[in-house]
């Protein structure tokens, strides 16, 4: 790992319309269900709030940034992918340190070129610092997973699909709901996607309200 990867290409390794009646997702300040798992508009709003906050203090000129409603459900894929992955870890039996997140972490720092250039790689990754964390988590959790796939005979090559089938299967197991304000879940390709790209909630909100 050479350098800090945004959350976009992690989700594919491992692969708001505020009127709408919260129907499948009814229960009110919820983003997501994962099985028996609930991710809280709150966290979700937090991880917007402070990535939107982070971009006002650094030059994120020649930075490539999501907005609106893609960016809102760019933050909650991050923890819906994240909770899909505890799931699936547990089930394989691999397990994240501490010590092995802290590592990472000063691995990242050294790599960046230190604490001070960290805000910076974070905004252009939109990782809101309160995740970094968690994604540090998600990142170590995938490649110990990617290596047991490999010790039982998948190739590197087939490694990015294999974790991508497992995210999808796990998904339709313990049954995913998303809250239409951010869109809906995608059973084949195990992602959030718009509920309606037509809405006008789909192009152009900066963030979702809490609830």
């Amino acid at each position: 790992m050479k350098k800090l990867i945004s959350v976009k290409p992690v989700i594919a390794l491992l692969a708001l319309a505020g009127a709408l009646v919260l129907t499948s997702c009814s229960q009110v300040g919820v983003a997501a269900t994962i099985g028996s798992t609930k991710i809280t508009q709150t966290q979700v709003q937090k991880s917007i709030d402070e990535s939107l906050k982070e971009r006002t203090k650094v030059n994120t000129a020649g930075m490539s940034l999501e907005s609106g409603a893609a960016f809102n459900r760019n933050q909650l894929r991050f923890h819906v992918i994240s909770a899909l992955l505890t799931q699936i870890t547990a089930d394989q039996k691999v397990t994240v340190t501490k010590a092995e997140v802290d590592a990472r972490r000063a691995e990242i720092l050294n790599q960046i070129g230190g604490e001070d250039k960290l805000p910076e790689a974070l905004v252009g990754a939109s990782i809101a610092p309160s995740d970094f964390l968690e994604y540090i988590q998600l990142i170590l959790s995938s490649e110990k997973l990617g290596a047991k796939l490999q010790s039982q005979g998948v190739t590197a090559e087939e490694t990015s699909a294999a974790i991508q089938k497992l995210i999808i299967a796990k998904g339709k197991d313990v049954k995913i709901t998303i809250n239409p304000r951010f869109g809906k879940w995608d059973n084949a390709t195990g992602d959030i996607v718009p509920a309606d790209a037509a809405s006008p909630a789909a192009t152009s909100a900066e963030s979702v309200p809490a609830k």
